[in-house]
């Protein structure tokens, strides 16, 4: 009996569900289509990593022994999608099944929801053995409950794996340390340097083929630094381990324009394409924290981004889609600025954000939270605007995990179904977790007017134009007695400083 059984880009573990009881009569597709590449305009580091690391893992499988048709972008046959690609190998041969471990994407499902009818053969889909919860877990967890907050989700993991626990208690006597995990990086401060990986002929190769086949994409090869193999994604855990986890909580909410990178892992996009799973990242972390290495305020805020965050945001995903996308609380209709693409803007927190995410096709989650997030949320962008942008210019970014952290979490266009409150800001908060305001051409103390930091009054003009719907909310009573306190000229500034910026910015 042949079984047909597919690997997707974002799956590549030789321990995927989709490849247990592999025979010798089975084969294994692998197909690089032209729907995965163009749905949005990924960033071209971003296409290089995937379809690198895809070609290594191939190649990998194929001197274990397992039959590989694998379908490259560049070949004459110019496939669109995956149906596409099966049908090319059903051509040459018959399947009694084909077998896929769970999508991470809804619209990869509804593809594959289809080749039952289209192919006449039965599709088992299994489950995704890599996660820490399953879809169905969380589903039960959610069950019931008023609210689903992570923190609460998080601490039934903790319990369920041991994990930083002594007993039924948290190691060090608390669920989280935020308190210790908010510091500005002080003045002179050097983080280490990163490790570096050598480009082999495989990545050269599918360099040439992203740089001529997406010449206008968005980002530049000049900086891609990413591992595209299991060998050197450990590489990269082990560097993390040992020279960054030290400081990665303490600064993981710290911005600089001279280090963009700074402690974080940057082991996301493995993880999410399955070079690294996320047990063994976690119990790194650990073990470091056991032997002395590490503080238990760092371990904690990198196990809990893992464990709690990526886990919990994956269910939030499956449990309402697809109707989840097209929620718009906060009715936010404004296009997308150019400078998103371009960086070209006078606000340097902005500008080094934008920046660096070009470069990099990387910028850490306050970046995307607190400077990106929070001008998308202030000015009123439409959620599928800033989404698709999310969404094409980070290298970890693959639907399940950007839908809500920037749905929910950065533009509260969910209603607070994941956020408890928007994540709405000024200038200040950005002032004292980075030195952008320093360089800026805006002055941060200054509240309305040409010269005013436009985060100061495109704050309260948020606060003011949803009102309606945020004034209830008990976490934002503090904000409202605040503004019930600013006199008629102090808000007529504002509006009309915020008018004249978003006329500035279309």
């Amino acid at each position: 009996m042949a079984n047909l059984r597919i690997i997707l880009g974002d799956q590549l573990s030789q321990d995927i569900s989709s490849l247990e009881g592999y025979t010798k009569s089975d084969s294994v597709l692998m197909a690089e289509v032209n729907d995965e590449n163009t749905y949005v305009a990924h960033h071209v580091q971003k296409l290089v990593f995937i379809l690198s690391a895809m070609r290594h893992f191939a190649a990998d499988i194929k001197k274990q022994g397992i039959d590989v048709h694998y379908f490259k972008l560049n070949s004459s046959l110019n496939l669109n999608s995956f149906t596409d690609a099966i049908h090319q190998l059903t051509k040459i041969h018959h399947f009694n099944k084909i077998i896929i471990t769970e999508p991470g994407e809804y619209r990869v499902l509804k593809e594959i929801l289809t080749w039952e009818k289209i192919f006449q053969v039965p599709v088992e889909i299994r489950e995704d053995n890599r996660f820490l919860s399953s879809i169905k877990d969380f589903k039960n967890w959610a069950k019931g409950r008023k609210s689903l907050r992570m923190e609460f989700f998080y601490r039934e993991l903790r319990k369920k794996t041991g994990w930083l626990m002594e007993g039924s208690q948290p190691t060090g006597g608390k669920w989280n340390f935020d308190q210790e995990n908010r510091k500005a990086l002080p003045k002179g401060h050097q983080a280490p340097l990163r490790i570096n990986f050598t480009l082999n002929t495989i990545t050269k190769n599918v360099m040439e083929t992203v740089q001529t086949k997406f010449p206008q994409n968005f980002g530049k090869l000049d900086y891609f630094n990413w591992a595209t193999t299991r060998m050197d994604a450990l590489k990269a855990l082990d560097h993390f381990i040992d020279e960054c986890l030290v400081h990665y909580g303490t600064f993981q909410d710290a911005m600089d324009s001279e280090n963009a990178l700074l402690y974080h892992s940057l082991l996301s996009p493995y993880l999410n394409v399955g070079l690294l799973v996320p047990k063994e990242v976690c119990l790194a972390a650990i073990e470091a924290y056991e032997v002395g290495k590490v503080p238990i305020n760092c371990v904690e805020g990198f196990v809990r981004q893992i464990l709690g965050w990526r886990e919990y945001i994956r269910g939030i995903y499956w449990l309402y889609m697809p109707e989840y996308e097209d929620s718009n609380y906060l009715e936010a209709k404004r296009t997308l600025p150019d400078f998103y693409w371009t960086a070209d803007t006078q606000m340097n927190c902005l500008h080094q954000s934008i920046t660096a995410t070009r470069d990099f096709a990387y910028a850490h989650h306050i970046q995307r939270l607190m400077v990106t997030g929070n001008y998308a949320l202030l000015t009123g962008i439409d959620p599928k605007e800033i989404e698709a942008w999310y969404l094409a210019v980070y290298i970890d970014a693959f639907d399940w995990v950007e839908l809500p952290n920037t749905h929910g979490m950065a533009i509260f266009a969910d209603g607070g179904l994941l956020a408890s409150k928007p994540y709405a800001a000024s200038g200040a908060y950005i002032n004292r977790m980075s030195n952008y305001c320093k360089n800026c051409t805006f002055k941060v103390k200054e509240k309305s007017g040409k010269n005013a930091c436009p985060f100061n009054y495109l704050y309260w003009n948020f606060i003011m134009e949803h009102e309606s719907k945020l004034k209830r909310n008990p976490r934002m009573s503090l904000v409202y007695r605040n503004l019930s306190k600013k006199s008629p000229t102090e808000i007529e500034e504002i509006r009309n400083s915020t008018k004249n910026h978003l006329k500035s910015i279309h």
